[in-house]
């Protein structure tokens, strides 16, 4: 059965095209840097927004058209794996990521459930050895089921803890079993509304606790994938745990997990933080803690979570000019974490979406990688920093002075002239290379 009718394989076509079916900068077999563009941006299909989202918002129903709407939850989940893998071969994509909700429907019972769970998995295997597409990680949802209304990990109630260990304990040995590069912890509910109920204290622990359960049961099976911790601020609860990337290092060092976890980056969480989408991603890069991307956009006006494909060049090449300076994507790769609007509900908006992101991203590589080539701001940093390499500043990298010395040396020789940032200068520098 074909599910997207009428939509051919996606090639790529060249800046001048006027196919809005066809590729205009993702070139996947192009070599930049001395790998190839597929390589260096290793594109996932969300499995939740592409092949489970509805179109459902806080004021309306869903509006999605899709072939399976009608069908009983198991013939449901059956269908969305093969629609999803005619979708990544339509488009190229060689790695997908999924919720353990997504790919098959709750049950009575959570032994009932690992039954459904099991026989999907059983067909996106039979799918991923036909097609060579591959898992890039698995995570569980925690936080949609009523059970979670108080968190998951981080719950008041010691059985829905237990039962979030069971649920992730599945997600991982699936995840295992597709070869998955990755597992990612999303904290969903792992937060607080209100601190006149709330034990920060023993939540904070118990989160900790479960993360290493996470740990040690991964070394028992033999997972040797990398996990992801994915920081949100916000929403859904007003003090999230996992606020941003330094919050969640603090978090990490504090329990001494910081060794098993990098960081899953979000274009829209880091700018729901208040922090840019670089921003995010250098600090994840300085700690060596850079990991992989789900790439989206949110709206300026809006403030809650909107995941929209990404469409914003400039956003794009900082992004990856920071995944080039991390070295690129080991474990990780750019995942679309984005659904179409509640008024795209054709099945061929999906593949306009997926296109604009995957040429924004393309775009955004290559003029990233031309910026690598030409030093052009690395050169800029060197000079603009060049007075810790010589006399007092060498000193004080090298911790050769404290206090004393630098007062004397403050005394005699006062504050030499400071030197323009130029910062518009700069941003015109970047902005020539996007047109170029």
């Amino acid at each position: 059965m074909e599910f997207f009718k009428g939509i051919d394989k996606v090639k790529y076509e060249g800046v001048k095209t006027n196919n809005l079916l066809a590729f205009a900068h993702y070139n996947p077999e192009e070599v930049i840097l001395g790998k190839k563009m597929k390589d260096h941006l290793k594109f996932a299909m969300s499995y939740w927004h592409t092949l489970t989202g509805e179109g459902t918002d806080p004021f309306g129903n869903a509006t999605m058209d899709r072939e399976w709407n009608e069908y009983t939850p198991m013939e449901k989940a059956k269908a969305r794996v093969k629609a999803g893998f005619e979708f990544m071969e339509k488009l190229g994509l060689e790695y997908f990521c999924f919720h353990d909700k997504d790919i098959a429907p709750e049950a009575e019972t959570l032994e009932e459930y690992h039954r459904n769970l099991d026989e999907i998995v059983d067909l996106i295997e039979e799918e991923m050895k036909r097609t060579g597409i591959k898992l890039l990680w698995g995570t569980s949802n925690m936080f949609s089921h009523p059970r979670f209304m108080h968190g998951a990990a981080t719950s008041c109630n010691a059985d829905v803890f237990a039962y979030a260990a069971a649920q992730t304990k599945k997600a991982l040995e699936i995840t295992k079993r597709l070869n998955g590069t990755g597992y990612v912890f999303w904290g969903g509910r792992e937060g607080y509304e209100t601190l006149l109920n709330t034990d920060i204290g023993l939540e904070l622990d118990n989160l900790a606790r479960f993360l290493q359960m996470a740990v040690d049961y991964a070394k028992k099976i033999g997972f040797e994938g990398q996990f992801f911790i994915e920081p949100k601020p916000k929403e859904p609860t007003k003090h999230q745990y996992d606020f941003d990337t330094t919050t969640v290092l603090e978090f990490l060092r504090k329990y001494n997990l910081d060794k098993y976890f990098k960081m899953n980056i979000e274009a829209n969480h880091a700018t729901l933080a208040g922090h840019t989408f670089q921003h995010e991603l250098c600090t994840a890069r300085i700690n060596g803690v850079f990991g992989s991307i789900d790439a989206n956009q949110g709206d300026m006006l809006l403030g809650w979570d909107t995941d929209q494909f990404p469409t914003n060049v400039y956003d794009a090449v900082l992004a990856m000019y920071e995944t080039l300076l991390a070295g690129g994507f080991k474990e990780g790769g750019l995942n679309f974490d984005a659904k179409v609007r509640r008024g795209s509900f054709e099945p061929k908006d999906l593949f306009y979406a997926y296109i604009s992101g995957m040429d924004t991203f393309a775009k955004g590589l290559k003029v990233a990688a031309k910026l690598i080539e030409d030093g052009t701001f690395e050169k800029i940093k060197v000079e603009r920093y060049s007075s810790y390499t010589t006399g007092i500043g060498k000193q004080i990298v090298n911790g050769e002075v404290g206090f004393e010395e630098l007062s004397k040396y403050a005394l005699t020789n006062g504050v030499k002239k400071n030197s323009s940032g130029r910062q518009e200068m700069l941003e015109n520098i970047l902005n020539r290379y996007i047109y170029e």
